[in-house]
């Protein structure tokens, strides 16, 4: 078990920072065109008695606390990875009970983060060769204060376990229970490259739409990505 009370914490301001996500989840109307996030309870209730799946899109907005939800344009990439947390889709720094919202401090980082976990998948799931799904780049900014590993320290280390999450996970929940803001770590799939956990979708902000990605998958490996807007494919070494 790692000892939070020795682990560090720094300010981390980044304008820029990339997400990555898949292009089958579209923004949610509620969180892009009502304003005060107090009203969406009342909206949702009633709007469920005619739309019953309107939950499959909005998700769980008890795993959000009032006060840390956020509003406004470009809203439903920050509320998303929280309304929609799941045990069936556990993360690094989560077991699935509550939401984190991943980015990468370069576009590179949030790549091969996120190629690394697809291939994951493809491999699990057997899949054929081919172009597979489509990917968003999500930019936004970053001002928070985090928890801090990115000098590697052996105290700290079995948390950047590149492929055992265990103690991560126990990690990220001891660390939110406690009023955690968040991790920052470094990227286990860039070497050059920075990422954040985040636990709130309020220290985040300003979200647009970047650019449209496509994998390629080989049958063992994403081999190539494609920038769908630019229409060119890259090799990955």
């Amino acid at each position: 078990m790692i000892a939070i009370a020795g682990l560090p914490v720094a300010g981390v301001k980044w304008q820029g920072a990339v997400r990555i996500i898949r292009s089958i989840f579209p923004p949610v109307d509620l969180f892009e065109d009502i304003a005060d996030p107090a009203d969406w309870p009342l909206l949702v209730s009633a709007e469920m008695k005619t739309n019953p799946r309107l939950m499959e899109s909005i998700g769980n907005l008890d795993l959000v606390p009032p006060a840390r939800r956020v509003a406004g344009p470009g809203s439903s990439y920050l509320m998303a990875p929280f309304t929609h947390a799941s045990p069936d889709r556990p993360s690094r720094f989560s077991d699935g009970a509550f939401g984190v919202l991943y980015a990468g401090n370069i576009s590179e980082a949030a790549l091969f983060e996120t190629i690394h976990r697809h291939a994951s998948f493809m491999a699990r799931t057997m899949e054929p060769p081919g172009w597979t799904s489509q990917f968003r780049e999500i930019v936004l900014d970053v001002e928070a204060q985090l928890h801090d590993l990115r000098s590697r320290h052996a105290a700290w280390l079995a948390a950047l376990d590149p492929d055992d999450h265990s103690a991560s996970r126990a990690l990220g929940r001891d660390l939110r229970a406690a009023g955690s803001e968040g991790i920052v770590y470094p990227s286990l799939r860039f070497a050059s490259g920075e990422c954040v956990g985040l636990f709130y979708p309020d220290i985040a902000a300003n979200p647009v739409q970047g650019r449209h990605l496509d994998y390629h998958w080989d049958g063992v490996r994403v081999d190539l990505y494609r920038d769908a807007g630019a229409g060119r494919v890259y090799r990955l070494v």
